[in-house]
């Protein structure tokens, strides 16, 4: 059988994380992780100069974490259904075709991980030097993705561990922030509760287009369905684990936002880009902004092991279906695909070192959209087209959570297009590039010893 009448591989029962199992524990700390970046403590002062309104704010939220809730029943019905790792390469090409499947793939494989990991490292790099004046942002970022390369190269068991200490250790430092936020800060007048006007900044466009930025920070919220083969039980821990780790991520959102708006004058946090820093200096005084800098670098570290962990996944499945890409399939005596994590090391070092990957960010945003969007599609295609395929577990509230995501999905990608053209043009000719990829790759013969990947 040739590449290119082959589906991805069909669900064998088999763990394809070497035999380890991932708990729902640790794979909600994945969810966790990848979600909470440095798009929460950056979006406030943007969105205060339009909707000067604490309700509102709060609100804008919890609309987002909504969203992405309901893009979580949508996946874990996919990824109960068919439980191997690999995210959209995976759904896709078992919803729609195996070409569609490899240019999401393609997509996260080569810079979808990549260019988040080297931002998020560059960013520990700016935030350590606030931290500890002096220190070199560009050799701290490359340290630190060479760190949790390391322990991600060591194995699904270890990486289990550091994961969930890194996370935990985020979270409780959020939480400690949040309590003295409250206890310490000095209360300003603005009010959580609906006031007169409130209905007038929920229904104008600034709350639309702040929504968009909203979602991009809620992004992450699928993180485990990049890993569902390595889980114990993925039927039942996938749903649990995307859940619970997107409400988390929601309550944290919110009252950051809320402690954010309690304890600095809005005027002093319009505008700003570094709001968290701003709150800081207003909760502890001038050393406040190191305290904030050196939390933030300690949650980033817990987002670039998920990354780190999760994005070679899918290049370690696109080698369990392609003969060309086979040696990212390899893993080593610990269970770990070390050539694909070795790959996506070496593209976020290149885009460090070139200084590029804000450029990948912006022009694949649209792309990586777009691939959610016709994720979510397929649970309704499939219904309609294979309703007798087994479901472990169905998506809550179908079909409106699914069409609450696709309208939400489809205003970000035509805001992509009015406002960034040719960022968007450049994302969906990437994944265009895949296609030509695909075509070479379909004609080369599957070996023998490979049967068993396939259907």
């Amino acid at each position: 059988m040739t590449a290119s009448d082959a589906g991805p591989a069909p669900w064998t029962g088999r763990l394809t994380g070497g035999g380890s199992g991932v708990s729902v524990l640790v794979a909600t700390a994945i969810v966790v992780a990848d979600m909470v970046g440095v798009g929460v403590f950056t979006s406030l002062g943007f969105q205060v100069k339009d909707i000067p309104s604490g309700f509102s704010i709060l609100l804008l939220w919890t609309v987002g974490g909504i969203v992405a809730l309901c893009g979580v029943f949508s996946y874990s019905e996919l990824g109960a259904m068919f439980p191997r790792s690999s995210g959209e390469y995976n759904f896709l090409g078992r919803a729609y075709h195996p070409a569609f499947g490899f240019l999401a793939g393609w997509v996260s494989a080569t810079v979808g991980f990549a260019a988040p990991v080297a931002l998020a490292a560059m960013a520990f790099g700016e935030y350590a030097k606030s931290v500890v004046t002096g220190l070199p942002p560009i050799p701290l970022a490359i340290g630190v993705v060479w760190l949790v390369s390391i322990v991600q190269l060591t194995g699904v068991r270890h990486s289990s561990t550091f994961q969930l200490i890194s996370t935990i250790l985020k979270v409780v430092l959020i939480v400690a922030f949040l309590v003295a936020g409250f206890i310490i800060g000095v209360p300003q007048p603005i009010a959580f509760t609906p006031q007169p006007g409130d209905l007038a900044h929920i229904v104008s466009a600034p709350f639309a287009i702040g929504l968009v930025f909203v979602m991009y920070s809620f992004s992450g919220w699928n993180a485990a369905t990049y890993i569902i083969g390595e889980m114990n039980m993925p039927q039942r821990d996938l749903p649990r684990a995307l859940l619970a780790g997107t409400l988390i991520v929601l309550v944290l959102y919110v009252a950051l936002n809320a402690v954010f708006l309690y304890s600095t004058p809005v005027g002093a946090l319009a505008g700003q880009l570094d709001v968290a820093s701003v709150a800081g200096r207003a909760i502890f005084g001038d050393f406040g902004g190191r305290i904030v800098g050196a939390m933030i670098c300690f949650g980033l570290i817990s987002s670039i092991s998920a990354m780190m962990w999760i994005g070679p996944r899918v290049m370690m499945t696109m080698g369990e279906d392609i003969p060309a890409l086979r040696v990212f399939s390899k893993r080593s005596v610990s269970g770990a695909p070390a050539y694909a994590i070795l790959f996506q090391l070496a593209v976020a070092n290149l885009l460090l070192f070139t200084r590029s990957f804000e450029a990948v960010l912006d022009f694949i945003q649209f792309a990586l959209l777009f691939c959610s969007f016709f994720t979510v599609a397929g649970v309704i295609k499939l219904r309609i087209t294979d309703p007798d395929l087994p479901r472990p577990y169905r998506a809550w509230g179908y079909p409106f959570t699914p069409l609450v995501f696709l309208l939400v999905t489809g205003f970000m990608m035509y805001y992509l297009l009015t406002e960034r053209l040719m960022h968007s043009l450049s994302g969906m000719l990437v994944m265009l590039s895949g296609l030509l990829i695909y075509a070479v790759f379909r004609r080369r013969p599957v070996a023998a010893g490979n049967s068993s990947h396939r259907e």
